[in-house]
């Protein structure tokens, strides 16, 4: 495997376009087709990206790992974002915790720590 594309159905672009950009802090990176799909990439070869597919929207689970959840809950909610409770992974958080947010749509997008790491 060279990359990873991993696609969020939404239904309405400028919504999803907005609140995706608050979360990662800038723009989309790429815009592949004005008013219907957008990229941000999040790695040298890992992106997410944003398209319109009204029938599937709502219903990704994405989990995107960062080295200290705190800071990165602060910097997303200084953005006008916040999760809901933080959750535990594994027996007592022996893996790490996690903070979900939902997009506009009810995708759910989990910044998590992964302990250890």
């Amino acid at each position: 495997m060279n990359s990873l594309f991993f696609g969020l159905a939404v239904t309405d672009f400028a919504a999803a376009d907005d609140w995706y950009s608050r979360l990662f802090g800038r723009a989309a990176d790429i815009v592949v087709t004005p008013g219907t799909e957008a990229m941000w990439q999040l790695a040298d070869t890992a992106f997410v990206y944003i398209v319109v597919d009204p029938e599937r929207a709502g219903h990704a689970l994405v989990n995107i790992a960062v080295p200290d959840l705190e800071t990165a809950v602060a910097e997303i909610g200084s953005r006008g974002l916040h999760p809901g409770p933080f959750v535990l992974v594994g027996p007592d958080g022996a893996a790490g915790r996690k903070a979900p947010f939902v997009d506009p749509d009810g995708n759910s997008i989990f910044v998590i720590e992964i302990a250890g790491t």
